[in-house]
């Protein structure tokens, strides 16, 4: 069974039965891959293409290796990253987590302490940009062609087969003919090649230092004394090489059929060199070497049949959805998106930790993953049929509690408060920002909510049972009573609307529904392990504060934010009060005719340039919850700049974030609903206006 796909057979039978009953004729699921194949036919630094296994990838640009990573840097660059591939700068001053902390009265009886950054010198300045920096996520290296000369590529072909996992690449360069092509094992961190040339053809391995930069794509090309690549062993047809970086240390296997030969060619630079006019190689990265390993030489068409086994069960089993019998015209559209986000977020979001919003693909914020983007990215693995890769990455949160649980007692809380932006320690990544950001919290309790649902078990609630507890004591103590009203308030946080201040907000819509949703949850979670429920957690659902609206009667950002739609603070960034209604199932708390009207008054008035790619599924959720598919439909497709879909199918958001997998991620779980609803939904397709003929298996409602 493979490593990264490991396909579990009961819950594949499990998934078979819950298939949607169609009226239509069984869906073509080959056919509705194969049409949304994308296809590159020039060197454009926002076109490459990947190949992966969720918890290792490769991006390649239009020769269909990594054959020119500058060029493609401030594009979508050209990475080679995996979940184990981290890098940590020398700490030689000694700096501590502790001296980043900062003490906040938020008037809940205690000081708490928060990651933070400071701007004044000194070495509270320098332990929070040190610790924001490390550890970083690692590129392990380029594959390319040794060809030097980007402008003598023409005539390009390339094309990504996402039924089996192929990238096939043709194209001339200096007048001679290349063939090309790529393939990620589903078991190890390897990729395979087969090159086809008029002559013959060298392949160039490049290893970079780290930059440790905020949005790059961590390769500092320069920095050759910093860093050693040596050969440590020699095969017939194999090399081993050692790749140091400070205290990391990894292993790249390079082997090859045929006669060719790999020398060392300057500081971190190999060429592998043919003597005939096919090349067939594969590169192999690992974290450690035992004493004792197994060397896979070469195989391509080995590779490629496991690549096309993995693949073909991805997409025969799961979800697919069919817009092809629609007239409308953007159907077409959104169906690419759809099709592709499928195939990106397999290959990026599947690993052993959370996915940063960037994947596997290039670095961003140092590289470190946002817990708050956990649901966008991972929800739709379960609702579309897929949830042992949900499973993957939400079992890391066991292995970090002990640090989250840390967070909360400097804090003064309860619990495990959960951290924001992290790496795979679980080290808290200081933050004036994400420190204080709420709306992580119940994620785990939602996420491991789904995977029940989709496959009740013992050994769910045994492996993710006491994580939800302590998740909800968090939430519970965080919570202040409010003795004048006789209330729950929520305070001294910022909301996922992060234009509002920590200091002065309270009660914002979105994290108050979501209180109300997650506690009850935790309760299920209770009783179905026999254990009674916390009488104090019911007070608290029953009594937290409804949504505050104005005089208007339109919801506001929070209860504190009085002036919401006379500042531009609070119509800008995320309009997450739709997020209470729409992520969230109808509850208590918020009144159906307001959002509406709050609804109405988002769409011809929010400041739509200044959104991010989740918001459009967010507000597609809220219209068909509110009845709206016609509204759903229009929101998907708002023609935003932070709302394009690349060829390849990354969400595009500015020169900085090039790709974006949260709005990937909420794409899908938001056709899931606009399909399959939600508990107690009686309409068919209820996202989708009625005229659209939209055919679907194998989606699971939301709550």
């Amino acid at each position: 069974m493979s490593k990264h796909f490991k396909v579990h057979i009961l819950s594949l039978a499990f998934c078979s039965l819950l298939f949607h009953s169609p009226l239509w004729a069984k869906i073509d699921r080959h056919a509705v891959v194969t049409r949304n194949n994308p296809w590159v036919t020039s060197m454009d630094s926002l076109q490459s293409l990947s190949v992966g296994n969720g918890g290792f990838a490769m991006t390649v640009d239009g020769t269909g290796l990594q054959t020119f990573p500058e060029y493609y840097s401030h594009g979508v660059p050209l990475g080679t990253m995996s979940d184990w591939g981290w890098h940590t700068f020398a700490n030689p001053d000694n700096l501590r987590a502790e001296e980043a902390l900062v003490a906040k009265d938020f008037g809940r009886g205690h000081l708490e302490y928060y990651a933070a950054q400071f701007k004044t010198k000194g070495r509270q300045h320098d332990a929070s940009e040190w610790y924001r920096k490390n550890a970083h996520r690692l590129h392990l290296g380029t594959v390319g062609l040794n060809l030097a000369d980007i402008q003598q590529v023409r005539q390009i072909r390339e094309s990504l087969d996402m039924w089996n996992g192929v990238i096939h690449s043709s194209f001339y360069y200096g007048g001679n003919k290349y063939e090309v092509q790529t393939v990620c094992s589903p078991d190890a961190d390897r990729i395979a090649s087969v090159v086809r040339s008029t002559v013959k053809p060298s392949v160039r391995l490049r290893f970079p230092y780290p930059t440790g930069g905020h949005s790059d794509d961590a390769c500092d090309w320069k920095a050759n004394d910093k860093h050693t690549t040596t050969i440590v062993a020699r095969y017939d047809h194999a090399v081993v090489l050692q790749h140091q970086l400070d205290a990391t240390v990894y292993y790249v296997i390079v082997s090859w059929k045929g006669k060719a030969d790999l020398q060392k060619k300057a500081e971190h630079v190999f060429v592998l060199q043919s003597r005939a006019n096919e090349l067939e190689f594969s590169v192999e990265y690992r974290q450690n070497l035992p004493d004792k390993f197994t060397i896979h030489l070469a195989d391509f068409k080995s590779t490629s049949q496991a690549s096309a086994h993995y693949w073909q069960g991805y997409w025969k089993s799961g979800g697919i959805v069919d817009f092809s019998h629609v007239k409308d015209n953007r159907a077409k559209e959104l169906e690419r998106r759809v099709v592709l986000s499928q195939y990106l977020l397999a290959v990026n979001d599947a690993g052993t930790t959370p996915p940063q919003e960037t994947g596997l693909t290039y670095n961003s914020w140092f590289g470190k993953f946002h817990l708050e983007m956990t649901w966008w990215h991972l929800a739709q693995f379960a609702l579309w049929g897929h949830s042992e890769l949900l499973d993957r990455p939400l079992s890391w949160y066991q292995k970090v509690a002990p640090v989250a649980r840390d967070i909360a007692k400097r804090q003064g809380f309860d619990g495990i408060r959960w951290m924001k932006m992290t790496d795979p320690s679980g080290a808290e990544a200081p933050s004036n920002v994400g420190s204080y950001l709420i709306w992580q919290q119940p994620h785990l309790i939602y996420l491991a909510e789904l995977l029940y649902r989709a496959h009740p078990s013992q050994l769910l609630l045994d492996k993710y049972g006491e994580l939800i507890d302590q998740t909800a004591d968090f939430m519970y103590s965080f919570a202040t009573y409010d003795q004048t009203n006789d209330r729950y308030i929520l305070k001294g946080c910022i909301p996922a609307q992060e234009t509002l201040k920590a200091e002065v907000t309270y009660n914002p819509p979105f994290e108050l529904s979501y209180w109300h949703y997650a506690i009850q949850v935790a309760q299920k979670w209770r009783e179905r392990r026999g254990l009674p429920r916390k009488e104090k957690w019911d007070v608290l659902v029953e009594k937290l504060s409804p949504l505050a609206a104005n005089a208007d009667s339109l919801y506001l950002a929070a209860e504190s934010a009085v002036e919401t739609y006379q500042d531009i603070r609070c119509t800008s960034d995320h309009m997450a009060v739709l997020g209470a209604l729409g992520i969230l199932p109808d509850n208590k708390l918020v009144d159906k005719n307001i959002m509406r009207h709050t609804f109405d008054w988002v769409i011809k008035n929010w400041n739509w340039n200044k959104t991010w790619g989740w918001d459009f599924p967010m507000t597609a959720m809220c219209a068909t919850r509110l009845g709206d598919p016609e509204a759903a439909v229009n929101a998907l497709l708002l023609p935003q700049r932070t709302n394009t879909y690349l060829v390849s199918g990354h969400n595009y958001q500015d020169d900085r974030l090039r790709v974006y997998l949260p709005g990937n991620g909420g794409l899908l779980t938001t056709v899931a609903l606009m399909c399959a609803g939600w508990d107690g939904n009686q309409r068919k397709n209820p996202g989708f206006p009625k005229e659209w003929d939209v055919r679907w298996e194998g989606l699971l409602p939301m709550p």
